[in-house]
């Protein structure tokens, strides 16, 4: 049985939280652990093919199996929750080359509501747009592509699908949605912008910046700034800060060259990159507080850190979490 420790999902998602682990009787590797919107449910997924739902008690301490998924024809790599006001929707992405949506029904149990089986390989990440956004899905394949996934809405109850062709040489292995109010401006109909960070087996981190009819373009000032502070190999992750009451734009990175890289971008300013000191394994995962305060890392030994900015502009090391 794999046993998954709750603080690595949790820890960068709540400030406070008591050390828990859960038997989830996977029988494989477990590759990804993502709690809802509102804590309240964990969703897990394996090499296994399997998806299982926890519900997650308030003090977040006891868990009881609510849900098993026969999700995919391969191992499962990441899940995904899209934001309540939709309902109650999972999504999936595997090696089995789909991308899938599950809806809970009725109370306990799943439907696939919608499926995305136009990539050539392995899709390895996906990620849920902001809510103000609509309902929106990225997918990153190991086919170099990325797929933005869009719910036209309930009246014709259709996905359009664009996909960005040659995204990264070789495969890309991350996707991550950018904060939809842009900083420094109200949030409101102008306020909005829809941009995609995504990372690969060339080396590099791109943005994108997807406009209303989906044919996505690269950002020219963060490709300027990333290539005089890039990855040296792979890189296995990224994710957006939350922008909540922040004026800057700040992406995380890692990969297999033990770096992690926060870029961030002041509202009219140009992008700057702070460097983590170098760990002792691979990166394989960086995930925010939902503040966008702190950043845990998690590395390939086993370990998982939190870091913070302080004042001074300088990253520090707030804990260190052992996988024992």
């Amino acid at each position: 049985n794999q046993i998954v420790e709750m603080a690595t999902a949790m820890a960068a998602q709540h400030s406070t939280l008591p050390n828990a682990s859960i038997d989830t009787a996977h029988e494989d590797m477990i590759h990804d652990v993502q709690l809802d919107y509102y804590g309240k449910r964990l969703a897990t997924c394996s090499s296994d093919r399997l998806i299982k739902i926890f519900d997650v008690s308030p003090d977040q301490t006891q868990h009881q199996l609510s849900a098993s998924i026969a999700a995919h024809e391969g191992p499962v790599w990441q899940v995904a929750w899209a934001h309540p006001k939709f309902g109650s929707l999972l999504a999936s992405c595997s090696y089995d080359r789909k991308v899938c949506v599950w809806k809970e029904t009725q109370p306990q149990q799943w439907t696939k509501v919608y499926e995305y089986a136009d990539h050539q390989s392995s899709v390895n990440s996906i990620s849920f747009a902001p809510h103000d956004l609509g309902l929106k899905l990225a997918a990153a394949s190991a086919d170099g592509a990325i797929s933005v996934l869009s719910w036209r809405g309930p009246q014709d109850n259709v996905w359009d699908e664009k996909p960005i062709h040659n995204a990264h040489q070789i495969g890309c292995n991350a996707v991550s949605w950018a904060p939809a109010a842009v900083p420094g401006s109200a949030t409101g109909p102008n306020g909005f912008q829809a941009a995609i960070a995504s990372g690969g087996c060339d080396g590099l981190v791109k943005i994108w910046n997807v406009p209303d009819n989906g044919e996505a373009v690269v950002d020219p000032e963060f490709e300027m700034a990333y290539k005089e502070a890039g990855h040296s190999g792979w890189v296995r992750d990224v994710a957006w800060a939350p922008g909540i009451g922040l004026s800057v734009r700040t992406v995380a990175s890692c990969g297999e060259d033990k770096m992690v890289h926060i870029y961030s971008q002041p509202a009219g300013g140009k992008w700057t990159c702070v460097k983590l000191p170098p760990f002792e394994a691979v990166v394989w995962r960086v995930s925010w507080s939902l503040t966008g305060n702190v950043l845990a890392v998690s590395c390939g030994d086993g370990k998982v850190t939190l870091w913070k900015e302080g004042l001074d502009g300088q990253w520090r090391l707030l804990e260190s979490i052992n996988d024992q």
